[in-house]
């Protein structure tokens, strides 16, 4: 006979209340059950002394016997130190996506990272051309009287070509 220990929910509508017990696998939840170890009650804070209570010498004797626990009583127990921790999967693997789905999701990655670096280069190519104008314009600051003798002529050498009268257009 297959023993399990499970939660067996009692209390009122919308005010669960559980006992922790030792049944038959075949029995139904709230069924005929061998033996009660414990009570849980989900309704009272997580740090109150009555939200878990184990009979744990019983609980040990029945694994010793071979009782399997549920998911739920297991990760109780777990918490309270009877047995090693329960492991579980958040998410089954039938519920990850398949491989086109991972190729589309490694691909828009890829893409996401293509644009980081670009954004990256576009901002160091930035920061280059900032640094050279503001060395430029210190540069300038620096040498005033120069720059303004070299403007000067700069700006006669450079021919100044008369815009066309209204009569060489009309030619």
């Amino acid at each position: 006979m297959a023993v399990k220990m499970r939660l067996a929910r009692h209390g009122a509508k919308k005010r669960p209340y559980y006992h922790i017990v030792v049944a038959d696998a075949r029995a139904p939840r709230d069924g005929r059950y061998i033996e009660r170890v414990g009570s849980y009650n989900p309704m009272v804070p997580k740090d109150h002394a009555e939200r878990l209570v184990i009979k744990e010498d019983r609980v040990k004797h029945w694994l010793s016997t071979g009782a399997q626990p549920t998911e739920r009583v297991a990760r109780f127990l777990g918490n309270l130190g009877v047995m090693p921790k329960f492991d579980y999967r958040e998410s089954p693997k039938r519920s990850t996506p398949k491989a086109k789905a991972q190729e589309r999701v490694k691909e828009k990655e890829d893409q996401k990272v293509q644009r980081e670096e670009e954004a990256k280069a576009a901002a160091e190519e930035a920061k280059v051309a900032s640094v050279a104008a503001a060395e430029a314009a210190k540069a300038a600051a620096e040498a005033p009287e120069a720059s303004a003798e070299e403007a000067a002529p700069a700006a006669e050498e450079t021919p100044v070509k008369e815009a066309p009268t209204e009569d060489a257009k009309s030619e």
